[in-house]
């Protein structure tokens, strides 16, 4: 499969989930983006058009671990459920991104629930 296809796939698979998942002041969207080396996860209010929370595999509390990368997207996932929880943000809804859900981003959303989000 072509790389443009893949992409262009991913594109609409991702606006077929923003369609119908939106993120309020109380129940912020989790958004992964996932590019071939990072994984990256957002907290964003839709309602306000701002991001609450940000944190990733290139965040300063990762650079020092090592591991596979999923096992950094889970570490990521912990990450930023410990920032949000900080800010008082308990309950989230998850955007995958058009990104199947499995392997990093699922990792990601365990991640996220071992460290308290519920979504």
């Amino acid at each position: 499969m072509p790389l443009i296809e893949k992409k262009e796939m991913r594109f609409y698979r991702h606006k077929r989930v923003r369609a119908k998942v939106k993120g309020t002041t109380e129940c912020p969207r989790l958004c992964v983006f996932r590019s071939l080396t990072h994984i990256y996860a957002q907290i964003i209010d839709d309602d306000k058009g701002e991001t609450l929370v940000a944190y990733s595999t290139l965040s300063a509390g990762l650079k020092t671990v090592k591991g596979t990368k999923t096992e950094m997207a889970k570490e990521v996932g912990k990450g930023i459920a410990q920032l949000a929880l900080q800010k008082g943000i308990k309950h989230v809804v998850f955007d995958r991104g058009g990104n199947k859900y499995h392997g990093r981003v699922k990792a990601l959303a365990d991640g996220a629930r071992e460290g308290g989000l519920e979504f």
